[in-house]
């Protein structure tokens, strides 16, 4: 009779156990929702993201490996940590961190409604990047894979050093070979930021120099 117990409540103690195990693995993989999608996208572990983006780590930060939702919040984390309502000390606003010039060229003037809109934020940063890549059309062409100084030359990165300094900057930086150091008002190169931002998928992105933003 008491071996039958034993046997009994061995099966029962293993069976809770599998059971408990299985539970604790549904769990691992989370969902994000970006303000301009109504999309969900499932995370990589953090064993999968490359040793470039290892300064992350310390951050809660929406990891998405090198999708274009991953490009955008990564270049959204260095210029403001993703705050929307934030303005710098030189007059930089937004998540991406927009001038006035700049806002203005993609037909945004209310910059007050720009600040408190996520999704008018979300619109700018793409019609941006299709008019800077129209722009850099032909350096993508003609550089991508090439390295110059040391990085590797990327569409994402040429793209994400334009939206740091415009694209006639990123064109004189190639031109020059990488000699000529350019860098923006608090001191951040173009280099840095076609290193940092390199090898990201930015395909989706459609050329067009009269994008415009559309409310």
């Amino acid at each position: 009779m008491i071996k039958k117990w034993i046997y009994y409540t061995s099966i029962g103690l293993i069976t809770a156990f599998i059971t408990l195990s299985f539970k604790a693995t549904t769990h691992r993989n989370r969902n994000v929702v970006t303000p301009d999608e109504a999309s969900f996208y499932s995370l990589p572990s953090l064993e999968e993201i490359d040793n470039e983006t290892e300064e992350f780590l310390n951050f809660n930060f929406p990891y998405t490996g090198k999708t274009f939702t991953g490009f955008k919040e990564a270049l959204a984390w260095k210029e403001s940590q993703g705050k929307y309502t934030l303005i710098n000390s030189l007059g930089y606003m937004g998540k991406y961190q927009f001038g006035r010039a700049a806002l203005s060229a993609i037909g945004i003037q209310d910059r007050s409604e720009f600040l408190k809109n996520p999704r008018m934020q979300e619109k700018a940063f793409k019609v941006l990047l299709a008019i800077n890549k129209w722009e850099l059309r032909k350096e993508i062409e003609a550089y991508d894979g090439k390295v110059i100084n040391g990085v590797a030359i990327t569409e994402s990165g040429l793209l994400a050093a334009a939206h740091l300094g415009g694209a006639g900057s990123v064109k004189k930086f190639l031109k020059s070979k990488g000699t000529r150091a350019i860098k923006d008002g608090y001191g951040t190169s173009l280099q840095s930021y076609m290193k940092k931002f390199g090898g990201y998928d930015t395909s989706s992105i459609v050329a067009n120099n009269k994008a415009k933003v559309k409310n």
